[in-house]
């Protein structure tokens, strides 16, 4: 197939990319480059600098015809969200209508979407199953959702004149190489990395046990490049997680170990919580794993080990040696 990834030259779309291109597909990618680099796209893929929420712009990526689209792009912050809403809005729903608009433009009879686990907002049961209702308590998750509804509306389409198959994937907390390091807007792992390399102290909002699922970047690409041509999938909404959750607390004992030091050695700090921020989450993940044999291959010890070598050589291209040696005395 040609396969359109918006979004892939960030963390997750990049990834992406490389997998579709390994599993024999050709890739377009869009990026508008706001927080993607340009670096982390594939060779072997086209780029097109470009945002979803400008449709011109976005039709350029489909003109040259497009089995296939991976939407990816989207505004991630939870704090933006409250700050900016209208920038979220236009992102996550309008970005989102554009894509559907070109899909159907252009007879494009397959789209996978990354949706959220902040869908569900607060909820006491643990894991969550697909099933249960979403009330988002963030404008970010009501955006989010707002999308997936978009998407899975559309693809239950009776009018239109040709097959349009939709699967919406609730991403829980993807993390791994390219991860960013300096945004404190996104992936609380990539943050505390980045603090640590830094030599900067460790920020938790609230009390620290709320709880996340992390799942690693190899088993999400895995997902969906396993979806794409699965008849199982199409119409469908999964939960992408790991089916275990770990508190920021555990988190961050964990990133410190990993560095060799511990509470004892380290400033940790506490701040009150943000709005918005669910509680505990974990992923319900019985349904992917029914309709395409999948489920998560990475523990996440080793999936930190992989990131922590990413994230030291990352950070060993940007600072001369003797910079980065003294960051670890």
């Amino acid at each position: 197939m040609k396969v359109l990834v918006t979004g892939g030259a960030g963390f997750i779309g990049s990834h992406l990319a490389d997998g579709m291109l390994a599993a024999g597909h050709r890739v377009v990618v869009i990026d508008n480059e706001s927080t993607g680099k340009r670096e982390n796209v594939p060779s072997g893929a086209a780029f097109i600098r470009g945002d979803v929420a400008s449709l011109g712009e976005l039709e350029a990526a489909f003109e040259g015809g497009v089995d296939a689209v991976c939407h990816i792009a989207g505004q991630v912050s939870i704090i933006k969200s409250f700050t900016d809403p209208v920038a979220d809005l236009r992102i996550n729903v309008q970005g989102t209508i554009n894509v559907l608009q070109l899909c159907l433009k252009y007879k494009v009879p397959r789209l996978l979407y990354a949706s959220s686990m902040t869908n569900y907002g607060q909820t006491e049961v643990l894991p969550i199953p697909e099933t249960h209702r979403c009330e988002p308590t963030s404008y970010y998750g009501i955006t989010k959702y707002a999308a997936e509804r978009y998407v899975q509306t559309t693809a239950s389409r009776t009018d239109l004149a040709f097959g349009f198959h939709a699967t919406s994937f609730r991403m829980y907390n993807v993390y791994g190489p390219r991860q960013a390091l300096d945004n404190p807007y996104q992936g609380v792992l990539g943050i505390f990395l980045g603090n640590l390399l830094r030599k900067e102290p460790i920020t938790i909002f609230g009390d620290g046990e709320q709880s996340r699922d992390f799942i690693y970047i190899g088993d999400v690409v895995r997902a969906w490049v396993t979806s794409l041509g699965n008849e199982r999938t199409f119409g469908r909404i999964f939960n992408v997680g790991s089916g275990r959750r770990l508190t920021i607390n555990q988190l961050a004992d964990a990133v410190l170990h990993a560095f060799k030091q511990s509470r004892s050695t380290w400033e940790v700090r506490y701040l009150p919580a943000r709005p918005g921020e669910q509680r505990h989450v974990e992923a319900d993940i019985r349904g992917v794993a029914a309709a395409i044999g999948w489920k998560p291959t990475m523990s996440f010890e080793d999936g930190l080990s992989e990131t922590l070598r990413w994230a030291t050589r990352s950070a060993a291209s940007h600072v001369s040696g003797g910079e980065l040696k003294d960051r670890y005395r």
